[in-house]
């Protein structure tokens, strides 16, 4: 048997089996770079979903946690911890004024949001949530309620009260759909795993004119659009609209398990002691990784590659729209893109794999592709190469 699949055997009888998993068990990455338990080699254009926005094992990463893992691992958040206070500091700087709460995940992020939300609702009797048709906000139970997809739920009945889903980037469905009850819209700017639908900017101006009008909280989750992806720090940047919450985790740790939930100074004190809490959120070690992912950004000059990067993927996808007809649409902003497709894009997705690429496939005809911010022309033009090899294959 192969090193894969002896590990495989282990995760059949011993792993939930809650994912469908690819066959390729991980050993090692670096960069842009991951190396399977056998040997090969893939270049890795859809990073952990994004977790890895700088690449494997950056190295100021790797420096931070190493170094943190010899001085405070975890201490309890009934006391105080200097790197979660500077983290905290750093994502205001970027954001805007508020205060910060740290979690360990995307759902967990927007569980505080939703939370925020109600508690602020509360004195006026208000607690349902608008949210978007395609959208994905995480696994809990509360969570799948709010997301926009009926696969989520299945089986999970009966879900939480309070949660409305509309079709997005429709500013007419959204004030029909406000009511007396109605305290928060909630969306993602860009919808990742809903097919890279990126929100139109007068339809976000209109969302935060209506939640100004009818005292509404608008949160927005940048779970997978944060931390430089679409080329500004916070893709609220890109419409130059300020939320009142909004949420991140995903590469905000660079592969250390952080979520962070962040609210505007005029309701950052409406969640109060003993009212929300996470036993892990915001340890030193996660802390110190998650700051040296804001230094490898800002030191390096990763904003604007991933502009100038995503400029020439785009291009480059272009040029393949115009070789094969059943390639429909190139979407998105800077490095969060999507191939929309008039075809399953399954087999497309499984050539690339093949020929040691990896990208992913969603909504069935949606190839995302969201490669780590450091990717350089040379790694887009070998992943074009083979994206178009495995395009020729249909």
């Amino acid at each position: 048997m192969t090193k894969t699949e002896l590990i495989k055997e282990k995760y059949d009888k011993y792993v939930m089996p809650t994912y469908a998993r690819d066959g390729i068990a991980f050993a090692k990455g670096k960069g842009i770079t991951l190396w399977d338990a056998d040997g090969k080699e893939y270049l890795d254009f859809f990073p952990g979903w994004a977790v890895s926005g700088i690449g494997h094992c950056h190295s100021k990463v790797v420096a931070a946690i190493r170094e943190q893992a010899g001085v405070l691992i975890h201490v309890s958040n009934n006391y105080y911890s200097e790197l979660q206070a500077e983290l905290a500091k750093k994502i205001i700087y970027h954001a805007f004024p508020g205060k910060v709460f740290f979690g360990n995940s995307g759902a967990e992020a927007n569980e505080c949001a939703v939370k925020l939300a109600r508690k602020y609702g509360s004195q006026s009797k208000r607690y349902e949530i608008i949210t978007m048709e395609k959208s994905f906000h995480g696994r809990t139970i509360a969570m799948i309620t709010a997301t926009g997809q009926d696969k989520v739920k299945h089986g999970f009945e009966p879900l939480l009260e309070g949660f409305k889903t509309i079709p997005f980037n429709d500013l007419a469905a959204v004030k029909a759909a406000v009511t007396e009850k109605t305290v928060a819209i909630m969306i993602e700017p860009i919808q990742g795993e809903g097919g890279i639908n990126a929100a139109d900017k007068s339809y976000i101006e209109g969302l935060r004119k209506l939640c100004d009008e009818k005292d509404m909280l608008l949160i927005f989750d940048e779970v997978q659009t944060a931390m430089g992806r679409t080329g500004e720090m916070f893709a609220f940047k890109n419409y130059n609209v300020q939320p009142d919450i909004m949420t991140l985790a995903k590469s905000l740790g660079s592969g250390v398990p952080i979520g962070a939930t962040v609210a505007s100074s005029r309701i950052a004190d409406t969640l109060t002691a003993g009212t929300h809490a996470s036993t892990f959120g915001g340890s030193p070690i996660v802390s110190a990784a998650a700051l040296a992912t804001f230094e490898a950004i800002e030191k390096e000059g990763l904003l604007e590659n991933a502009r100038d990067m995503g400029a020439y993927l785009r291009e480059k996808l272009e040029g393949l729209k115009k070789e094969f007809d059943f390639v429909k649409k190139i979407k998105g902003i800077a490095l969060m893109i999507g191939v929309e497709l008039s075809i399953d894009g399954k087999q497309i997705f499984n050539e690339c794999r093949k020929r040691g690429l990896l990208i992913n496939c969603t909504q069935g005809n949606i190839l995302r592709i969201m490669p780590p911010l450091t990717v350089k022309k040379e790694d887009i033009d070998k992943a074009i190469k083979i994206i178009k090899e495995s395009m020729a294959t249909i």
